[in-house]
């Protein structure tokens, strides 16, 4: 028993620079996105858009990641990741790029910032979905996967927390300067792939088409139901996350008078949250699809006690609580699923299945702002409902949907 946890840690030591590399590519791609959101109120006034507009500069980046994962998950399964990762890395900076210049030098530079923000939504269908495949390729030991997989997770998730900060404090220099940071992040990601992340020896001949969609269409019969569960759990844990990001950051500034870097650790604190209870759920998963499940349902439980008690007070100290334990039960959830996933799927179309997990990940990043943007025009018992059922419907399919494939 011993031997073979050494032998485990070993192989992790071993790569851990590979490991270190690849956690960077979420952690810099949520910083891309969720870095924003502190910002979007002074976005309205620099602007002078709604807040609806405003929530369109994360919906637009992550619409087109919807349609295009996919695509890259076929082509990395065909040509293999790195060829994939490296040039959508560029790809994401150059949007960035494009946004900053436009916020820099233009008088309505809005459309001009969306436009940055589509080309970086196709850059990031390339990078982190690809990851997920890449660490299942790097491991054969289970145990190996799913602790790796813990780590991307944390280093996903530890964008989301410092991303708030980060953010308010580029912000707090010239507010368009958090669309400048993302090129410089993106292009150290890309070097740091590329002569740290050893490509993964291939005995077999690329596949062709043909086999590919056959293989893929056998893996949807044979897993579809809970693959779908899986799918649609995770699109609304990120419709809630973003929605509930969306409006503390707009409460902070409108009902609290919380600005700049202060909002920033505010916004961090249920982020921080969400890591620590994704980093150990996913050190505890293991490789047991029912652990797995009962967890996913626990954080599901946990998270809609939050939602269903945000509105019972307004004091400040009240409500940063409650959104420490709705981010405590996304963080739960998170890990479980991508470990489902990566560890009953086969290799052949493995990058293709957790592409088309991501893009359901991002139709939830992709709704959650502008739903939420449209309820806080009403009453918070709207955004209440509206969260609750939809967790509602995510415990539903994790209570009948989700077991062991060998079952």
């Amino acid at each position: 028993m011993s031997n073979n946890r050494a032998s485990v840690s070993k192989d992790i030591h071993e790569k851990r620079w590979a490991i270190v590399s690849l956690a960077s590519i979420p952690l810099i791609m949520t910083l891309g996105n969720s870095m924003l959101i502190p910002v979007l109120p002074l976005m309205e006034k620099k602007l002078d858009i709604t807040a609806l507009q405003s929530s369109y500069i994360i919906t637009f980046y992550s619409v087109v990641a919807i349609i295009l994962i996919p695509l890259a998950g076929f082509l990395s399964d065909r040509y293999g990741r790195k060829i994939v990762i490296i040039p959508s890395l560029l790809i994401a900076g150059a949007g960035g790029l494009l946004s900053g210049y436009a916020a820099w030098k233009m008088e309505s530079p809005y459309m001009i910032i969306l436009i940055g923000r589509i080309l970086q939504g196709v850059g990031v269908s390339g990078t982190a979905p690809i990851v997920l495949p890449l660490v299942g390729d790097m491991f054969k030991r289970e145990k190996d996967v799913s602790a790796t997989l813990g780590l991307i997770e944390t280093s996903n998730t530890l964008g989301k927390v410092l991303s708030p900060i980060l953010g308010a404090f580029l912000a707090g220099i010239v507010w368009f300067l958090p669309f400048w940071s993302i090129p410089v992040f993106c292009l150290i990601s890309a070097v740091s792939v590329l002569f740290l992340v050893k490509k993964p020896k291939k005995v077999e001949d690329p596949f062709s088409f043909r086999k590919y969609w056959k293989d893929t269409k056998h893996t949807f019969k044979e897993h579809g139901a809970w693959l779908l569960a899986v799918f649609i759990i995770g699109a609304i844990l990120m419709f809630v996350l973003f929605g509930i990001l969306f409006y503390l950051s707009s409460v902070l500034e409108d009902e609290y008078q919380i600005t700049g870097i202060k909002k920033g650790f505010y916004l961090a604190a249920p982020l921080a949250a969400l890591c620590s209870a994704s980093y150990i759920t996913g050190k505890k998963i293991g490789s047991d699809i029912k652990r797995m499940k009962l967890l996913t349902i626990i954080g599901l439980v946990t998270l809609v006690t939050a939602v269903l008690i945000i509105a019972l007070s307004s004091y400040f100290l009240y409500v940063l609580f409650v959104f420490l334990i709705g981010g405590i039960g996304i963080g739960i959830g998170l890990p479980c699923l991508d470990a489902i996933i990566t560890e009953t799927i086969d290799k052949e179309v493995r990058g293709t299945t957790t592409c088309l997990y991501s893009s359901a990940r991002y139709v939830g990043v992709a709704l959650g702002p502008p739903v939420t943007a449209f309820l806080m025009k009403y009453t918070i018992w709207w955004m209440v409902v509206v969260f609750s059922f939809s967790i509602g419907i995510a415990l539903f399919f994790a209570f009948k949907k989700i077991h062991s494939p060998v079952s």
